[in-house]
């Protein structure tokens, strides 16, 4: 089954001194470069995923901003697709069904940010559309939520959304385990 990485968002915002800085985002950032190698040493396909904020009252990936850019610790090489996507989820209005469709990709990996956001929203759709889906979760990230006039961690944010979508929708494992399974 030919295997495809989707980097979800890992953009100069989500880092220290970006506008959205995210909990755990350097420790993420890492792992996604470790399983990007892991990609560009076997020769698999990798799609980077550049979310471009064009709704009125955005506040962080604006467009022509440092923080929009992809960050360098998986920054594409030149044979290597980068898709922009306007949604949190990564295959709406973008080209990116296609091209794992013309890659021939059945199964897909997916880390990047948020957990909660955008990692959801296209590992669920990618499952929709009929890919196999593994989400690496320590190679994504996310941040503390407010609800109900409470705070919730980023870490039990990040616990239910990697709960909820191992419970139908991916398989969901550390680096590590990826790693002796590829």
């Amino acid at each position: 089954m030919k295997t495809g990485l989707i980097l979800v968002d890992i953009q100069n915002d989500y880092f220290p001194q970006g506008r959205m800085e995210l909990v755990g985002i350097k420790e993420a950032g890492q792992k996604a470069a470790e399983l990007l190698g892991v990609f560009r040493d076997n020769n698999w396909p990798a799609f980077h995923i550049q979310h471009i904020s064009v709704r009125k009252g955005a506040s962080f990936f604006l467009p022509d901003t440092r923080g929009v850019a992809i960050h360098d610790c998986v920054a594409p090489h030149t044979d290597e697709q980068v898709i922009q996507k306007f949604y949190p989820n990564s295959f709406r209005e973008t080209a990116l069904l296609d091209e794992l469709k013309k890659g021939q990709v059945e199964r897909v990996v997916i880390c990047g940010a948020m957990s909660h956001m955008c990692i959801d929203a296209t590992a669920r759709a990618a499952f929709d559309l009929g890919f196999t889906c593994v989400v690496i979760e320590d190679a994504c990230a996310t941040r503390d939520l407010e609800f109900g006039g409470r705070t919730i961690a980023a870490r039990q944010v990040h616990g239910s959304f990697m709960a909820a979508l191992s419970a139908a929708y991916a398989e969901v494992l550390p680096l590590a385990e990826f790693n002796l399974r590829s």
